[in-house]
């Protein structure tokens, strides 16, 4: 993933922070912006993300240097503080601080990925991409429907497990069609990051704004319309382009293992529980997700003891084994837990030596933040969306609730301007690996932008009324 872009963007990143540098407000700690553990710190978080979007080449994987960056920087605010006279409690009850965001993330992450584990497991999505493929709809069809169902799916599962089910639907039909595969899953990028924006569990930018509790549940649903814009623009002018035949027909029949259905009810009552309990009770969401872990947890219990179990036949395990909720759990996706681990106290760091403060009254007082937030989509289609946002919302700018949204909006839809711009485009690139490729979805970059154009003028249309709601994030 390393491209002169990005070694430009980091380039500009270092000079504005480092000409920057002057004294932040100083009451609560020391300004080490013109210092050279703040110079030291921006060195070790570029070459650490550097070494992230390399990860593709080196094998390394992304959250070995983003953890080590993050212990490094603190420890030499600490280092600073303790030879210099600053107050050593300041810094440590920062890390505490970060360590705090990071534990409510990670929770309910986890919960997130283990409902979605389960019904890997028991089948439920090999069973939707079964039907699609047999369905006998012509190549057009599918472009729509694998588009339209990775832009409702990806609100309550992660964009990138739907990116992937989606993708393995149009290599199994396209498997003579290599231009069919690479501008449905361009689609499929676009209709999952779209469909993420709206919804506070579509993303993991979404998921940061409402825990940290700047927006109410029910207020990212104005990002419908706006989101929905975002992709139908340039998948109007994609599907054109797709062939207007039928691909052979298939008989493949999955059938769901016993309790799917359930978890999926379980699943969707844990969402419910997370938002009552944010909502009427003003608890943090995570305690309502991992309430409903506890769900799935009981579940696995009755799917055990009511004789789902292994059994050995002829000297050999059956097919069938028993439901194992640890498991599920085991299978989360560890690297990107502990990578969000490192950017939140990588990004708090450089907060507190005071960077991301400059950097606030910069974009979002002299420059205006339409400005600031159109240009934060702009750079998650280079750098990952999720410590572009962390970072806004460290700077907690003064916004209004419009505002707000938009940075939710072009966060979550930016990174679709370039294949490399979020999990879902990277993810494809290696399963659809020489069809879809980084210039082939640069092919359809201007139109994918035409639509970033809209679904930002849209929003100033539909939902002008927010903008003047003011937000104490």
């Amino acid at each position: 993933m390393h491209y002169p872009a990005l070694k430009v963007a980091f380039g500009l990143l270092l000079f504005s922070l480092s000409s920057l540098a002057f004294a932040s407000d100083g009451s609560n700690h020391i300004d080490l912006t013109g210092n050279w553990v703040g110079y030291t710190a921006i060195l070790i978080f570029v070459i650490a993300y550097a070494l992230v979007m390399a990860e593709e080449f080196t094998h390394l994987r992304k959250s070995k240097p983003v953890v080590l960056a993050a212990g490094l920087i603190w420890v030499l605010i600490a280092y600073f503080y303790t030879g210099h006279g600053g107050d050593s409690q300041a810094v440590a009850d920062a890390v505490h601080h970060n360590i705090m965001e990071f534990a409510e993330l990670f929770l309910f992450l986890l919960a997130a990925m283990t409902y979605i584990n389960a019904m890997e497991e028991r089948l439920v999505f090999e069973s939707l991409r079964a039907w699609l493929i047999r369905s006998g709809f012509s190549y057009r069809k599918l472009f729509w429907m694998t588009g339209f169902l990775a832009f409702f799916i990806s609100p309550v599962a992660d964009n990138l497990t739907t990116a992937l089910l989606m993708c393995a639907v149009v290599m199994a039909v396209g498997a003579d069609k290599p231009k069919f595969v690479a501008i449905g899953c361009i689609n499929i990028v676009i209709a999952a990051n779209a469909g993420g924006a709206f919804s506070p569990f579509g993303d993991i930018t979404t998921l940061m704004v409402w825990q940290k509790g700047i927006l109410p549940f029910q207020t990212f649903f104005l990002l419908f319309i706006p989101a929905l814009v975002n992709y139908l623009v340039p998948a109007y002018f994609m599907h054109k382009a797709i062939p207007d035949e039928t691909p052979p027909a298939s008989d493949e029949v999955v059938k769901t293992k016993r309790g799917a259905k359930r978890i999926v009810l379980l699943f969707l009552l844990t969402i419910a529980t997370a938002v009552s309990v944010h909502n009427f009770f003003h608890l943090p969401p995570v305690l309502g997700m991992m309430t409903g872990l506890a769900y799935l947890k009981f579940f696995s219990y009755y799917l055990y003891m009511s004789g789902e179990m292994a059994t050995v036949k002829a000297g050999s395990l059956e097919d069938t084994m028993p439901f194992d909720i640890f498991n599920k759990i085991a299978r989360a996706e560890w690297d990107t837990l502990l990578f969000f681990y490192g950017v939140v106290l990588c990004v708090g760091g450089l907060g507190f030596i005071g960077y991301l403060e400059l950097v606030s009254a910069f974009a979002y007082i002299d420059v205006g933040p339409t400005f600031a937030n159109v240009m934060v989509g702009i750079l998650s289609a280079i750098v990952d969306n999720i410590p572009v946002m962390f970072a806004v919302l460290t700077m907690n700018p003064e916004m209004s609730q419009g505002h707000w949204l938009l940075v939710t909006l072009t966060a979550g839809v930016g990174g679709s301007l370039l294949s490399i711009g979020s999990a879902a485009g990277v993810a494809l690139m290696g399963q659809a690996k020489g069809i879809y490729t980084f210039f082939e979805h640069m092919r359809w970059t201007k139109y994918i932008a035409l639509g970033y154009v809209a679904s930002i003028l849209v929003h100033f249309i539909v939902n002008f009324w927010t903008f003047s709601i003011p937000v104490n994030g």
